[in-house]
């Protein structure tokens, strides 16, 4: 649990447009009178006696004052509740819209009559083998279509559109996706906040009633969840696809490069280094899944784990690029010794070392006059956490050796075996349980496992072609017990 953090922007925090509503995030909780907890990194929030008074109007009302505007900023920031802007009227948002495409012609006329007329569209063939086929479609659908000759990637392509682009606003729509009916309207409220930079609707899954269907519905990647957030690094939504984005223009000339918005040697993850660009110039970017777009998942195995791989492989440009945000496994230092000492099978250590979380737990809070009840659910979940998370590292960056240590003979060695297989297995039944996919546990578990192989496979192989193994490093917190009031 984090203590006040700053805000890690350079731009100065402007209020909330006046006339918007604020909703609590779901996980933050009153510990006490004006005392919160909650938000993404964890953290408690201390109120003044008129942040009281105002916070209070916010939860029943619209911001109604400067006051109110600057502590829903705050809050918002935080993360312990979200920004619910006014809407606009239908049609009448300054924005166009861009499609890179390469092929997929029938995917792309799906997409096209998804997204209608409303606002114009620009299409980008990124050399495709039937530059015929695609420029059929987006004429018959009256869209602008500019031809590249060398195929350069989604990164390219969208900045090719950007070079026509003269709108407020920009909406990045993948050829492979299929937005509801005014999503861009649903999102463009946003951008009455002049921090904001970024909106993403969340991305659904289409895929059919198969195995590899039903996987992909619950496990897949690009498919943030349900909770609202603010996005940023080294919280709970860390990046935002760009399968599905709407961009401040201004924003995204700010923070271009040479090359363009978007850097074109990244042939993944350029969606997360353009979020986190802006996020260092002190823009903000928002997920709201209440807006939603679809898109069309892998229908076999291994069209499905050879895109993980490729996703995998940019971690380590990425990591070069912003190496403090791309960890691979980020421990609490008692939690990480009460789990160590579990698969040591050592139990008096894991004993002594969970009592030791939830003592610094206890001490850090009463430092600051909060309330202890609920220190040693804390400390358990704590501990929850950081077995699921080293499971899912060791599968995706050491499977054979957990592999080779469950396959391992001799005597005496169910504990060790056991160990091994909660690592490898733990967070794909976790996972099976939380999402009731539609698939046994035994399919699922070892769809979750091979699934992290692959990713780490491609990290692997990113690893050694950047000759770096940032994206590898775990990193161990400790506590900030820093003091502020809001």
């Amino acid at each position: 649990m984090t203590l006040f953090p700053p805000t890690p922007s350079a731009r100065p925090a402007t209020p909330l447009p006046m006339g918007w509503r604020i909703a609590l995030d779901p996980g933050s909780r009153e510990l006490a009178p004006g005392v919160w907890s909650g938000g993404s990194p964890a953290r408690v929030v201390r109120l003044s006696e008129a942040g009281r008074v105002v916070w209070q109007r916010l939860l029943d009302g619209p911001v109604d004052s400067a006051a109110a505007a600057l502590l829903a900023r705050r809050l918002t920031d935080a993360g312990l509740a979200h920004p619910c802007p006014s809407p606009i009227v239908p049609g009448m948002a300054d924005a166009t819209i861009v499609v890179p495409v390469r092929d997929r012609a029938a995917l792309l006329d799906r997409c096209l009559t998804a997204l209608g007329n409303t606002y114009p569209v620009i299409v980008v063939d990124d050399a495709s083998h039937d530059p015929d086929a695609v420029a059929a479609v987006a004429s018959a659908h009256d869209a602008t279509v500019l031809h590249r000759t060398v195929n350069g990637g989604p990164a390219a392509a969208r900045n090719t559109a950007l070079e026509k682009v003269t709108s407020e606003l920009v909406a990045f729509v993948d050829s492979d996706c299929v937005p509801s009916p005014g999503w861009i309207d649903a999102l463009a409220g946003h951008f009455a906040d002049p921090s904001l930079a970024a909106v993403a609707p969340r991305i659904t899954t289409l895929a059919e009633s198969t195995v590899v269907g039903r996987y992909a519905r619950a496990a897949e990647s690009l498919d943030l969840g349900p909770a609202p957030a603010r996005v940023a690094p080294k919280t709970r939504l860390s990046y935002v696809p760009t399968a599905a984005l709407v961009a401040r223009r201004s924003a995204l000339d700010e923070v271009a490069g040479p090359a363009g918005v978007f850097d074109p040697a990244l042939r993944f993850g350029e969606d997360v280094d353009l979020v986190w660009r802006l996020h260092a110039a002190g823009w903000r970017v928002r997920y709201d899944p209440t807006v939603r777009v679809g898109h069309t998942a892998p229908s076999t195995w291994p069209a499905l784990l050879s895109r993980r791989a490729r996703y995998g492989t940019s971690a380590a440009p990425l990591a070069l690029r912003h190496p403090r945000n791309i960890p691979a496994l980020v421990v609490d230092p008692w939690p990480a010794a009460t789990v160590a000492a579990l698969l040591g099978r050592r139990p008096l250590a894991a004993a002594t070392a969970f009592a030791a979380s939830a003592r610094s737990t206890r001490s850090m809070l009463g430092a600051h006059d909060l309330p202890t009840e609920g220190m040693w659910s804390h400390s358990a979940g704590a501990c929850a956490k950081t077995w699921l998370g080293a499971g899912r590292y060791a599968t995706q960056y050491a499977a054979p050796l957990l592999l080779a240590g469950l396959l391992a003979g001799g005597r005496r060695r169910w504990g060790r075996r056991a160990a091994l297989a909660s690592l490898l297995a733990g967070p794909g039944l976790v996972a099976w349980a939380t999402r009731r996919p539609g698939i046994d546990p035994f399919r699922y578990v070892a769809a979750t496992i091979a699934d992290d192989v692959a990713y780490g496979a491609g990290v692997w192989a990113g690893c050694v072609k950047h000759r770096t193994i940032r994206p590898l490093r775990p990193i161990v917190m400790g506590h900030n017990r820093k003091r502020g009031r809001a």
